[in-house]
């Protein structure tokens, strides 16, 4: 199974930005479809972005078009969020997933990851 862990969280002020990162061990991360998702206290696991194996494909919630952009590094087992005009609404953990799925795909459903990792804060003051 891989183990996932995320970094590059933090407090930023509205209309900043940040880069999250995902570092994959104990499986190569080629092999998954990675997604990013977040939560806030009281709601559910909400979508965010997705990326396809090879990086080819990408897939985003509506809220985030524009100013989200996921990436991958499969030689770093690395995959990336980067956040730009951060809105107060973005703040919540974000956490990164991994499911084992063919080439080209993106998965935007929570509950067919099944490999998570701990989460990292994002706070944005307005």
């Amino acid at each position: 199974q891989v183990q996932l862990v995320e970094t590059g969280g933090g407090l930023v002020q509205s209309g900043g930005s940040l880069r999250l990162s995902c570092l994959a061990s104990g499986r190569t991360v080629s092999s998954y479809v990675m997604g990013w998702f977040r939560q806030t206290p009281g709601k559910e696991r909400e979508f965010v972005a997705a990326i396809s194996r090879g990086g080819q494909s990408t897939a985003y919630a509506d809220s985030v078009k524009g100013r989200f952009s996921v990436s991958r590094d499969n030689a770093e087992n690395t995959v990336y969020l980067q956040m730009n005009s951060l809105k107060p609404e973005d703040k919540g953990v974000y956490f990164c997933a991994a499911v084992r799925r063919g080439l080209g795909v993106v998965v935007v459903t929570a509950n067919e990851y099944d490999a998570w990792g701990q989460g990292t804060q994002v706070t944005v003051s307005s």
